[in-house]
């Protein structure tokens, strides 16, 4: 359904408390469903953070900044409470002279300070949860697990997820932990789970010249089988034990070598590295823009998404399947949802089963990895594409718009049988 069945172009307000574009997490799912809806026929603009990076195509408007912070933030920090603040305040002269037709928020601070645009606007809002909110901040060491600010901010959480007209999720399991951890109407909850572009994230799209020039700027050792990572380099993603791991597989054997791609913790873990004896062994690239992200990924032969969290999404993975990469990934409930049986999982979330898992991806056979690729590739196709996350949102935004009931029928990947197997 697109935004023709109503009598103009609606216009929507989309709130994104962060410093968009930063190219990982919540900003790939905050741009490609905004180019979906665009696409679809909404006016769509974003409320933002200064300091982010602007892309052609997408109205985004930034909140004052202060002179003493211009860094991208990743996670949780106090620095956001002054931003929120700032974004809250231009959001509510935005909303007084540009009034929205309906409102859709990304994150919690954005859930909150959409409540009060919605109560100012009329509009409904849409909140886009994408992991718990104390949850996160526990696993970014902002919050000790029971003490009394976490209790504070539980209960903030508990209020916020409960403001929304419809609440989308990142995942069908932070859809289940909505109902049941935090008691929401299973009515106004929809799994509407991170998807990929498989034309953009696509193998096929690379000549083997491009990509033996490119190993050879990175200097990749061409006779390696490489492991490939792209993300935040952060403790609860799993980067320590990832290189521990790779220091216990480098006892047992030497044909591997880790493209660790991504930021902001790159000082901290090449000093891991080089204390692990992996100066070797390891390639730190830095950022990677999301647009370039294809061409890196495309020089891996498995992928590595050792990522703790158990609420969070890992979009990571999908953009792994959807270049054919064999993945190793704990056994989280949001890596079993997107992998299904075509992950390859340590039994425990210890660097050691991680390095023996490793081992297992390493000693697939050419034809092997090939054939769990095709089957990854086929899986992110079926299951989790924009088209069709595109078709639900904008289902549940003419309802809201029309007053009309909401769609029963939900974008529920889980029940979606694909032929095959890995």
């Amino acid at each position: 359904m697109s935004a023709s069945k109503t009598n103009h172009q609606p216009k929507i307000l989309t709130l994104a408390p962060t410093m968009f574009f930063a190219d990982y997490g919540a900003h790939v799912r905050i741009l490609e469903e905004a180019v979906t809806l665009r696409q679809l026929g909404y006016d769509l603009e974003i409320l933002a953070y200064p300091n982010g990076r602007d892309l052609s195509g997408l109205k985004v408007r930034r909140c004052w900044g202060v002179p003493f912070n211009y860094r991208v933030i990743v996670g949780s920090s106090r620095h956001k409470i002054y931003l929120d603040v700032l974004l809250a305040a231009m959001a509510i002269f935005h909303v007084l002279r540009h009034k929205p037709d309906l409102i859709h928020a990304h994150l919690h601070e954005g859930g909150l300070i959409g409540w009060i645009l919605s109560k100012l606007s009329g509009a409904p809002l849409v909140f886009d949860f994408q992991g718990s909110l104390t949850s996160e901040m526990i696993d970014h060491n902002f919050l000790r697990n029971g003490g009394l600010r976490h209790k504070l901010f539980h209960w903030l959480e508990r209020r916020i997820n409960f403001m929304a007209d419809v609440i989308l999720t990142s995942s069908t399991h932070a859809a289940n932990l909505l109902t049941e951890q935090f008691d929401l109407p299973p009515a106004r909850v929809y799994p509407t789970p991170d998807c990929v572009n498989a034309d953009t994230f696509c193998r096929d799209n690379f000549s083997t010249d491009e990509l033996c020039r490119l190993k050879a700027e990175l200097a990749l050792p061409p006779d390696k089988k490489i492991i490939v990572y792209l993300g935040v380099l952060t403790s609860y993603q799993g980067i320590d034990k990832l290189l521990q791991a790779l220091a216990l597989l480098k006892t047992q054997r030497d044909d591997f070598h880790l493209l660790l791609m991504g930021y902001p913790g790159v000082v901290y873990y090449s000093h891991m590295a080089k204390t692990l004896g992996l100066d070797e062994v390891v390639t730190f690239t830095g950022k990677i823009n999301y647009e370039a992200a294809p061409r890196y990924l495309a020089l891996g032969d498995i992928a590595a998404a050792p990522k703790l969290s158990a609420t969070e999404g890992s979009g990571k993975i999908l953009n792994y399947m959807a270049m054919s990469l064999p993945t190793v990934a704990f056994n989280t409930a949001v890596s079993r949802e997107f992998l299904g049986d075509g992950g390859i999982y340590p039994t425990e979330t210890t660097s050691q089963s991680l390095a023996a898992a490793l081992n297992r991806a390493l000693n697939l056979s050419p034809a092997e990895r090939q054939r769990l690729g095709r089957y990854l590739r086929r899986r992110v196709m079926h299951h989790y594409n924009w088209t069709q996350a595109g078709e639900q949102i904008s289902a549940i935004y003419q309802a809201l718009l029309t007053g009309q009931p909401l769609p029963e029928i939900k974008f529920d990947l889980t029940q979606r049988p694909l032929s095959g197997q890995p």
